[in-house]
This record gives C-alpha cells, structure tokens and sequence, in this order.
C-alpha cells in the first residue's frame, strides 16, 4: 500500500504545500501552514469503474418542473440576484465588519417568512436574544423566523433532516462553522471547505436556497479557501463607506443572472432602505456648475447610473514634488491618462498637484469613465466650468482616440430622463435618444478644443 503524503494548508490563501515552513511562499503570510487531512493515495491498480452507486441522467431537452424565483421582498435585493431566489440555490455573501450583512439578511428573512416561506436562520456570531433586539429595530420581530444559534454542522443538518425542507437557509456566517469530521479549528481552510459543502449539498437535495455569510480578509476578498466561491452559484459583495449612508449589493459571479448587477441601499435608523434612484443620491447638491466638476453615466450590469467625477488642480512652485491622490477610481488608469493629456494634447500637469474624487463615494471600474475624467481634468486646469447638463463617456487610447462602449444608448436615455441635453461621446454611438443632443468626439484634442473654446 502507498504511503499517504502529508500536505500542508496555508490558511490566508490556501495554497498547497508539501512540507511545513514558517513563511507561505505564495502570500508571504507567516506561520499560516496548517496540516491538512490526509489525502488518499491511489496506486495505479486501483479500479474505480465498480462498486458505486448508479447514477441518474436526465435529458435536458424534456419536459421539467421549471423552478420559480421567489421575491425577497427587496426588489434591489433581487435585482441584484437576477430577479429574486432561485430555489436549491447556494449564495455567498461577503463585505466588511459592520457594513450590514446580517441586517439585510434579517430583512430579507423576515420578508420571506411573512410572504409564507418557512426561513431558518442560524448564527455562529450571536444568541436569540441579540438578534431579536435587531429585528425589533427592524421591524421583522413578528415575523415567523425559525431561529437557532450553533456552529455544529452536524447539529443543524440533523435537524433540518428532520423537518421539512425550509424554503430559505441562512448561515451567519460560514466562517464560524465547524465539522467534528474534519481536524482544525473553525475558519480553517479545511474546515470552511468541508461545511460549506455539506450545507450546499443539503440545499441541492432539498431544493433550500441557501444563503452563506463570508468574512473578508483586510484586502476585501473573501476569506478561506478560494475554491469556496466555484462551488456557490451566486457571490455577492456588500460594499460601501462607513462615512456615507448608501451601501451597494453587487453580483461578482451568478449563474442564473447578470453580472456585475447592482442594488442600492441606504442605511436608516430602521435598518436598509432601498433607493429607487441612485444617480439622484450620486447628484445631489449640484446647483450650479463648477469647474473640475463632470457627470459620467456609469453602467453597473443592467443599471445606468449617473455619477459625479470632481477634480481639482493646484499650482506648484518650482522643485516640488506633485502629487497624486485618487478616491473612487484606479491610481494607475488616472496616471495613464494623464500621459495622453500631456503628450496628445499640449497640457502640463507634471508642475501641479491632481485630486480626484467620486462623489458619494461611488466606486467606478467602467473603462468609459476615462473621457469623463479627462474632461473634469481639462476643466480643473483651465478653471472653466463644463457646459451645463451635459455627460462624457468615452475610453480614451493611448493613441488619445475615443473608443466606443457598450450600451451607449441606454446611458443617454438615462441621463436625458434626469433633465440632462447634452452628451459628449465616441463617434458611433448608435441610437439616441429624441430630444438630447450628441456630440461625437474622435480625438480627445477635440475635448481640450470644446472645453478650453477655441472651436
């Protein structure tokens, strides 16, 4: 019989490692090297092909019972997952301490289980006393929620087992689940692997949509094993900045929607409130217009939203280092288009210090933002304002040529449906909206020409 190899789990980023040593040499991590369960050994006459269990198939051409998406009560939750909950669906759920997980979760439940759905929500983190205060706060105190708090996965699925099937399980969080099958303490990579498995096999079987809550590590990504994001259907990112009210759900996998789908919510005394209209929260305060102020229409999956992209210029004296401070978009997108103004269109930013701002807080990873920070760049320097009620979007190459992007039809209508009549944009933008006016760029010289007026 072979000999069965020992390995060792890093359990900041869980990669292999065939022998102990303090220092991971895939993250850097140090003593983060855990022993893993061993794996089983097969020698090369070992017969697979008998002794198993028949398997099922099915054809997928006939004739199913096709699954019906239950709403959430939320409709920017279920926007998000694609148009509500998909039964015998496994979700991950993931964001920073304190941004509100477990209160839209609570909501969420406490929708559900009013509507007639029978919830269960488990907790690893908290005792039924804690999370009944929160739900009075919310308003969902009434609500026939199923309630227990546990860690043993063994506790929960036996007794789920025994019950029928509930249409919505809820794991707070999976981090904090143990299995008296597998060594390690809780939150290990073995352990976070093993549970949530045997949780997703569960709602497989019984058809339970299961909600898993993830912890993140200090560089936003959720933390355990990355193989625990293949095996959910659904991951999803509760963003949003402790100094602002608004939070946004966004979809970064799912296999039964869009990605990259927005919700947006507004953190209240009474718990989430949804926002119908966000491009109205990123706008507010805009009275008249100022220099180094631009509107972008963003894209977030299916949603057009309207942002605000703020820039200010200061003036150097000689031997001073500038610098360059960006909230809201990529540091190195912004250095790049810096280079196009500089060497593409004449204008010197290498003596002067660069601020740019989101307003809101808003996080934009849209490649067409790049004319709308140009042209809030460009404005910034001259101290010109931009024309009134107008948007840019646009990539710009490093050739300084305006790229066309996706959906450029549907940004329009969005921003003439908010009282905006102009728009600035690549060449072929396809069809437009009646009653806003379009004005196609092809260079970005052809920006500095409008904004600085000397065409």
């Amino acid at each position: 019989m072979a000999k069965t190899k020992k390995r060792f789990v890093c359990q900041a980023c869980g990669s292999v490692h065939h022998r102990w040593q303090g220092q991971c040499a895939d993250c850097a991590e140090w003593n983060t090297l855990a022993e893993d369960a061993p794996a089983t050994v097969f020698s090369q006459k070992h017969d697979l092909s008998s002794g198993g269990r028949m398997v099922e198939f099915v054809k997928l051409d006939q004739k199913g019972e096709d699954l019906v998406r239950r709403p959430s009560g939320l409709e920017e939750f279920d926007r998000a997952l694609g148009g509500g909950i998909v039964p015998g669906s496994a979700i991950l759920m993931g964001g920073d301490p304190g941004i509100g997980k477990s209160t839209l979760l609570l909501q969420t439940a406490g929708n559900v289980a009013r509507a007639g759905g029978d919830v269960v929500y488990v907790s690893g983190e908290e005792a039924a006393g804690q999370v009944r205060m929160r739900a009075q706060r919310l308003g969902v105190a009434q609500a026939p929620i199923k309630f227990a708090s546990s860690t043993s996965v063994r506790d929960i699925l036996t007794t789920l087992g025994s019950m029928e099937p509930p249409a919505l399980l809820v794991i707070d969080s999976i981090q904090t689940m143990h299995s008296d099958t597998i060594e390690g303490a809780p939150g290990t990579v073995s352990q976070v692997r093993g549970c949530a498995f045997e949780l997703i096999r569960y709602a497989k079987q019984s058809g339970t949509a299961l909600v898993l809550v993830g912890h993140v590590t200090k560089d936003g990504n959720i933390a355990g094993p990355r193989v625990l994001e293949h095996m959910v259907d659904v991951v999803m990112s509760f963003e949003g900045e402790r100094s602002h009210q608004y939070r946004i759900l966004r979809s970064l996998k799912n296999r039964f929607g869009a990605v990259d789908e927005i919700g947006v919510f507004a953190m209240a005394g009474a718990g989430l409130e949804e926002v119908k209209n966000p491009s109205m929260l990123f706008l507010s305060g805009r009275d008249e217009p100022v220099a180094g102020s631009s509107v972008f229409p963003a894209l977030e999956g299916t949603r057009p939203v309207l942002v605000e992209i703020q820039a200010l210029i200061v003036k150097l004296q000689s031997g001073a280092t500038p610098r360059r401070a960006v909230v809201g978009w990529d540091n190195g997108r912004m250095a790049m288009l810096l280079a196009v103004l500089e060497s593409r269109c004449g204008l010197n930013f290498s003596s002067a210090e660069v601020y740019l701002n989101v307003a809101g807080g808003y996080r934009l990873t849209d490649p067409a933002a790049d004319l709308a920070v140009a042209a809030a760049l460009i404005s910034a320097l001259a101290d010109k304002p931009l024309p009134a009620k107008s948007v840019f979007f646009g990539e710009v190459s490093l050739a300084g040529e305006i790229r066309p992007v996706a959906h450029a039809g549907l940004r329009l209508k969005e921003a003439m449906k908010l009282g905006f009549e102009r728009g600035y944009g690549p060449g072929n933008a396809g069809e437009k909206p009646r009653g806003l006016s379009y004005d196609p760029l092809t260079v970005l010289p052809k920006l500095v020409d409008r904004i600085m007026g000397s065409a």
